[in-house]
């Protein structure tokens, strides 16, 4: 769909408000078009020593109250109109938000986060514009412009009125040229307004990063530069859309002094009042507006063009996850992996080994799974896997019986409690952000999921406890603080399966131990409850009723705790090595 079948599908939604406006805008033109005709007899009218007196007032006072009824025209028709325009924006950044919410990882892999905030901005903007604005000034412009000459050639001199069209196509070539210029320069704004975002949003989000490396002076050149980048596009659009009025200008006065010779001939001959040349004039007068509107609607068209080529494949974009399940909720149940084999784009093309290969799993409800193994064996990806962030090549994954893609994924994710690598809070207090799964949970209920996560202590320390903002990101809160509050967050959830992907790397081994021993309590306490606990310290899953060691996506150990150490194998290893650097940091 391009802009004019979006436009034309958004008026035909809201044909009530673009009919009213329509209607005071045809009342506007034709009243507009009546004053000089009402003039002309005026004078002429005066120049006959026809009118004076009480007629005089009375045409005077006609002319006030036309003035004041279309005074109260365009404030009707300017609210009727952009009322309606502005639920474009609406519905557009609704569409924009919905489909960037149903995303998955791969598409943010690709996309910066600055550009989709200036699509979600400035572009809309731009598009809403279009649809209000170029609307408005479209349909007012073409109606007077059909009206005046209509005036002109019948009511009037057809003969002015064909001289006085002589330089008009010169006019129309001038903004065609003008219209491609500009059409280019708004995309190359946009672009550069979008580089300028991100790269703000990439500073600000990193700004402890910059300071600590002391970047500070070549972030601010960069910024300088994209700042120069950006308003010399938009300066250039701005120097395009200013040759409008020059081509107006010049096609006018052009008119005016071809108009001003023939009817000083047609005067000067008799054939043509001094009032009906004082008529045309003004009438000639008036095509400044529609001249203008078309400079104007061009302009606010080709910004509009170039904003919807840029939105338009964010909302068309498919889904990195399709979305098709029936089931909307997932029984208790096992988690089976058979033969699973899955990697990331550019890995199924050739380029490197996949991250998981031929993995075989069960987890029987109520149980946990410990997944460990170096840096970059596939942990991460297996929990992705199971949240549907990723979809596996080869191999089937089930969860009571059924494929995860037969689960609705609201369904799915529902049921599931997961805590990343990089914990995120939002910019709420550290209640609300506990209970964002939960957000009626009473407080003595967010309170016991922090005590559970070992973290209600160090909430107790704050001046304003539980009330206390986070800031942005969590930023006023410590790493270790920050996992556990995620921990917390998961736990009030209270859903059928807890994922830990190395959520304990932040913190002491004894609060880990606290941490581990109420999950133990938990599982007692609620015994369909599984947990997949992804960690690269092994204390984490010792208790652990599987323990599997993967590497470069394979399953190489598996077992309990006591069983991989008479293995003696990588975990074994592994497991000495940490147990003497903890009797070190002991001493």
């Amino acid at each position: 769909m391009n802009l004019s079948g979006l436009i034309g599908h958004f008026v035909r939604q809201h044909y009530r408000a673009y009919a009213a406006a329509g209607a005071m805008l045809a009342g506007v033109a034709a009243l507009g078009v009546w004053v000089p005709r009402k003039v002309g007899a005026m004078i002429d009218g005066l120049a006959a020593h026809r009118l004076g007196g009480q007629a005089l007032l009375m045409e005077i006072a006609t002319l006030l109250l036309i003035g004041v009824a279309i005074y109260f025209l365009r404030v009707g028709w300017r609210q009727t109109l952009f009322a309606a325009a502005y639920q474009l924006g609406v519905s557009l950044r609704t569409r924009l938000y919905e489909r960037l919410a149903q995303q998955g990882p791969a598409f943010y892999q690709r996309q910066r986060t600055g550009d989709l905030m200036a699509l979600a901005t400035n572009d809309i903007d731009a598009i809403e514009l279009a649809a209000g604005e170029a609307m408005l000034a479209g349909f007012d412009g073409s109606l007077t412009l059909v009206m005046v000459l209509g005036v002109m050639l019948l009511g009037v001199d057809w003969r002015l009125a064909a001289v006085a069209l002589l330089p008009f196509p010169l006019m129309g070539l001038a903004f065609w040229r003008i219209s491609s210029h500009i059409h280019k320069a708004s995309t190359d704004a946009l672009r550069c307004f979008s580089a300028l975002n991100d790269h703000v949003q990439e500073t600000l989000a990193g700004v402890r990063t910059l300071r600590a490396l002391g970047l500070e002076q070549r972030s601010a050149s960069q910024f300088a530069q994209l700042t120069e980048h950006a308003a010399s596009a938009s300066l250039r659009a701005q120097v395009w859309e200013a040759a409008y009025e020059p081509a107006v200008g010049l096609t006018l006065t052009a008119a005016s002094a071809l108009t001003l010779g023939l009817g000083g001939y047609l005067v000067w001959h008799g054939q043509l009042t001094i009032g009906a040349l004082t008529s045309f004039t003004m009438y000639l007068g008036q095509l400044i507006w529609p001249m203008f509107a078309a400079g104007w609607v061009l302009s606010l068209i080709e910004r509009g063009r170039a904003a919807w080529a840029r939105l338009q494949p964010m909302l068309d974009a498919p889904l990195a996850i399709d979305d098709h399940g029936t089931l909307a909720a997932v029984p208790p149940g096992a988690l089976e992996l058979r033969e699973v084999s899955c990697a990331y784009p550019g890995q199924d093309q050739g380029k490197g080994a996949p991250a998981l290969s031929h993995l075989t799993l069960t987890l029987a409800p109520g149980q946990t799974l410990g997944l460990v193994g170096p840096t970059g064996s596939g942990k991460s990806t297996l929990l992705r896997v199971l949240l549907r962030q990723l979809t596996p090549q080869t191999g089937t994954v089930r969860w009571s019986g059924q494929p995860l893609d037969a689960y609705q994924l609201r369904a799915l994710r529902a049921a599931i409690s997961w805590v990343p690598q990089e914990s995120f809070l939002f910019s709420a207090t550290i209640a609300d952000n506990i209970a964002l799964a939960r957000p009626g949970a009473s407080r003595a209920d967010v309170e016991r999921a922090a005590t559970l996560a070992a973290i209600h202590d160090d909430i107790l320390l704050f001046p304003d406890g539980y009330d206390t903002q986070v800031g942005e990101r969590g930023i006023t809160l410590s790493g270790g603080q920050r996992q556990r509050v995620a921990i917390a967050r998961a736990l009030l959830a209270d859903n059928d399966l807890l994922l830990l992907d190395d959520a304990l790397s932040a913190v002491d081994t004894g609060t880990e131990a606290r941490i581990l021993q109420h999950l133990e309590q938990l599982r007692q306490a609620r015994p369909g409850r599984s947990a997949i606990i992804a960690s690269h310290r092994l204390s984490a899953v010792v208790s652990a009723d599987l323990i599997v060691v993967l590497r470069d996506g394979h399953v190489t150990e598996s077992g309990t705790h006591d069983e991989l150490l008479a293995q003696d194998g990588w975990y074994a290893s592994q497991w000495r090595y940490q147990q003497l650097e903890a009797s070190l940091d002991a001493c």
